[in-house]
């Protein structure tokens, strides 16, 4: 079994949050209907100080990203921001959990400008990423030491993944479940 984080980061696109817990959840529910073993193991994680108030979202228990297992992939949602700076400001607790994860194995994969909170953790250095295509020249002025690549819907650079907006998200999570 996999062990799926997704970030409940503040600001997180509600759309995009909807769209990685349906595709996971119905993967699992095909597995579990032929009579196997689920597939994905879900879990929900949000900074410390969020699970201090809140203990669960959607229908999971809420974990803080400080004391999770180590998980086999954590996605990134995309932000409702337009003040990615602010956004980015909210989240730093998220980013050293990150790379720890990253560095003990974790694959880790973002949603359109979720891509700015892997961009901030310098994971993405060097390494090829997208986003949405309105939120491009704000991510290559942020982050110039990425290889933005405007035009491609995901990428995949190591066990980096990014996508751009919206229908975008649907082809990483098809590629995600496919791997």
């Amino acid at each position: 079994m996999k062990l799926l984080g997704v970030l409940l980061s503040k600001n997180y696109k509600l759309l995009s949050v909807a769209a990685i817990l349906e595709v996971f959840e119905t993967v699992n529910k095909f597995y579990q209907t032929a009579g196997d073993a689920q597939p994905f193991e879900i879990n929900l994680l949000a900074s410390e100080e969020t699970t201090r108030t809140q203990q669960e979202a959607f229908g999971y228990p809420l974990q803080s990203i400080k004391d999770v297992k180590q998980l086999d992939m954590i996605l990134i949602p995309a932000f409702t921001s337009d003040n990615m700076q602010e956004t980015l400001q909210a989240n730093g607790t998220c980013i050293p959990h990150l790379i720890k994860q990253y560095n003990n194995g974790a694959s880790l994969g973002t949603f359109c400008t979720g891509a700015f909170l892997l961009g901030a953790s310098g994971l993405l250095n060097g390494k090829i990423a997208t986003t949405h295509v309105d939120a491009s020249n704000g991510f290559a002025n942020a982050f110039p030491a990425v290889k933005l690549k405007a035009d491609k819907t995901v990428t995949q650079d190591g066990r980096l993944y990014t996508s751009g907006g919206a229908t975008s998200s649907f082809h990483l999570l098809l590629h995600l479940v496919h791997e």
